[in-house]
């Protein structure tokens, strides 16, 4: 649980998701589980984040699905219109605004150092502008809402660090504007592996879960997944420390289960069908109340959308407030020159 600030309100904190259609196994447990943990004790603020989904490209056609099917996992897993603002990232101007405005205090350098730049850049021939600047549209999306943290995994540590500078550079040369964000890192969670045991869970590579996956569904998916690869027949000793399938069971499964799976594996008495079977029930009771949520909204779309258009309404009135701070402190305010 946070503390308040010196003013006594809540620190804020911001995240988005790039629209690839709904959630995924992944998502859960590195953020969206977080964020629903965290709604009480901050002022939250959720996004999907669509424009950073075409620096890549992308079907048009597909995108409002992907979005509507994100919005609609974000909503079923719990994140509470309630409690935090959920909006669409393209619905806020301001952002792409702010990020152009970065450019100014921003060196080509420091972008090209950019781990992420350098892995995605070798994948095109002709490289688009949008790769290099994507950690300044992410700047612009947190300092936009003057975030005071934001709840990010080990491997996003770079890109927060480069918003925290951008902070740092815009300070300097305008004055006193936005805050070093911090990093909220989850100590429980590391870097979570695809069933594949060999990348970090991705649709794009299908080595993960739908969220809104039924029973038959995460089986499906379960029964594929690598387990201790020196175990070749079902009475064979096992090591569950290198085992990925026992490695989730920690999200899903409780003590007493694990510690049973964990000794009949090292003994040999468990084979690994059945410790996948027991992860895949647990995974899918589990999602079972946000399959019932999903199935709400999925019937009545026009709440979905009354929800992100309230979401962008307010998400807006921070925003120009912080944009107008902006453009005054850059010398944008032309009028000003008029007594």
């Amino acid at each position: 649980m946070t503390s308040p600030d010196s003013s006594g309100r809540k620190k804020r904190i911001f995240s988005g998701m790039q629209p690839s259609g709904e959630a995924h196994l992944g998502n859960y447990l590195g953020a969206l589980r977080r964020w629903v943990a965290m709604q009480d004790d901050y002022d939250c603020i959720w996004c999907i984040v669509d424009q950073h989904a075409i620096t890549a490209g992308g079907d048009p056609g597909e995108l409002p699905r992907n979005v509507l099917d994100l919005a609609i996992s974000y909503l079923a897993v719990g994140l509470d219109p309630q409690k935090a603002i959920i909006f669409v990232q393209s619905d806020v101007p301001e952002h792409t605004e702010l990020a152009w405005l970065f450019n100014a205090i921003t060196p080509v350098g420091d972008l090209e150092r950019m781990t992420q730049f350098k892995d995605k850049s070798q994948r095109f021939e002709s490289i688009p502008a949008g790769i290099l600047n994507y950690p300044i549209l992410q700047a612009a999306d947190i300092l936009l809402y003057k975030a005071d943290a934001v709840p990010v995994g080990e491997d996003q540590k770079q890109h927060l660090e480069m918003t925290r500078d951008v902070a740092r550079k815009f300070n300097v040369a305008y004055g006193e504007t936005f805050p070093e964000t911090e990093p909220l890192i989850a100590e429980d969670v590391g870097r979570i592996m695809g069933l594949d045991g060999e990348a970090k869970m991705s649709k794009s590579l299908d080595n993960t879960i739908p969220v809104l996956a039924d029973a038959d569904a995460v089986w499906a998916k379960v029964r594929t997944a690598v387990t201790d690869p020196q175990r070749v027949r079902r009475d064979d000793p096992g090591d569950p420390g290198v085992c990925n399938v026992y490695s989730l069971h920690k999200f899903f499964t409780d003590i007493e289960t694990r510690a049973d799976i964990e000794t009949r594996c090292r003994a040999g008495t468990i084979g690994c069908v059945d410790c996948k079977r027991i992860l895949s029930d647990n995974i899918a009771d589990a999602f079972e109340p946000f399959r019932e949520r999903a199935a709400e909204f999925h019937a009545k779309p026009e709440l979905v959308r009354e929800i992100l258009d309230d979401g962008a309404a307010r998400a807006r009135v921070i925003a120009r407030q912080t944009i107008g701070e902006v453009r005054d402190r850059m010398g944008l305010d032309w009028r000003s020159a008029i007594s």
